[in-house]
């Protein structure tokens, strides 16, 4: 498969790298709406003989202009690379969310960065798409500023099951209602988080259960709880396991939500690895227990289902 480019800016671009029929949004999880609009840019490309570009922003939007609010995000950019690299994007154009681009208006932005700066021969975006300062820019103003300046566009109509829409909320909700299947029906693959395996204080190795922590940085907090889950290793190989999300209350200390994640059959040093969990089935809710001993005795059980889940031939 051809390796994604990815290009961090639009000023001052090579021109190979300019040209491109592109899709526009936050793509924030490359659901299967957002796959929609992608396919709406792949086929303008193949009928351009162009490049296929994805325009994405970097921080999100909302982090931009809500740094307060609580993390939300579906996936990081590499994770978000990776997804468009096996829908045949050739090019990820991540753009910086700043003063600069926010104070844009739609028109500025329509001529600064899509037809100067990324020169873009064509434009797909969703039915609900909106740009510019103020978020003044919609698809119509899109097709309007496309005959202005050159440059085709193409508008995705809602897609989902029974005239549903799909969205990144929808998804978020899910998780946090602690849904990861429904989630991964609006995806299209298991919701994943990815990260670097922190050292953490080694009980669940003394207590027979060794894990690997990732913290949730900016991810949307999944409902606490124990979760069936699949991991990818950094060489590849994909291990099932069983996992908790939250602050581990029977143990002290931790303050931070984390992924505790128990690969079964596996011994090595996966420290500062950067590792990659799909949460596949919700077990329970995460809760305190009386004792370690009481904790251990459930994480065997937790255990035991998710691997007549994850591995039913055991």
């Amino acid at each position: 498969m051809k390796r994604i480019r990815v290009i961090r800016g639009w000023k001052a671009l090579h021109p190979g790298d300019r040209g491109a029929a592109v899709a526009m949004g936050s793509f924030d999880g490359v659901h299967r709406g957002h796959q929609q609009v992608i396919a709406l840019a792949a086929k303008a490309a193949g009928a351009l003989n162009a490049p296929l570009g994805v325009i994405t922003f970097d921080p999100h939007p909302r982090v931009y202009f809500r740094p307060t609010e609580p993390a939300f995000r579906l996936m990081k950019t590499d994770q978000q690379a990776r997804a468009l690299e096996a829908l045949g994007v050739d090019v990820l154009y991540v753009l910086p969310m700043d003063a600069e681009v926010a104070g844009m208006t739609d028109r500025e932005f329509a001529q600064q960065v899509l037809h100067e700066g990324l020169g873009a021969r064509h434009v797909a975006v969703g039915f609900d798409n909106s740009f510019g300062k103020g978020r003044t820019g919609s698809p119509a103003t899109m097709r309007a500023y496309g005959e202005e300046m050159g440059f085709g566009v193409s508008v995705a109509e809602p897609v989902g099951d029974a005239g549903e829409k799909f969205s990144s909320t929808s998804v978020r909700e899910a998780l946090r209602d602690g849904k990861p299947e429904e989630a991964a029906r609006i995806l299209g693959r298991p919701f994943a988080i990815e990260g670097p395996v922190q050292r953490g204080r080694q009980l669940g190795r003394k207590l027979g259960f060794p894990t690997a922590n990732v913290d949730l940085a900016d991810y949307v907090t999944p409902r606490f709880g124990v979760y069936a889950t699949r991991t990818r290793l950094p060489d590849g190989r994909e291990v099932p396991g069983v996992a908790n999300i939250g602050v581990n209350p029977t143990v002290e200390g931790v303050t931070r939500p984390l992924l505790e994640v128990w690969l079964f059959d596996f011994d090595e040093d996966l420290y500062d690895q950067v590792i990659e969990t799909d949460l596949v089935r919700f077990l329970r809710p995460e809760e305190k227990f009386a004792s370690l001993e009481a904790m251990t005795e459930q994480v065997m059980r937790d255990a035991q289902a998710a691997r007549a889940l994850l591995m039913p031939e055991f």
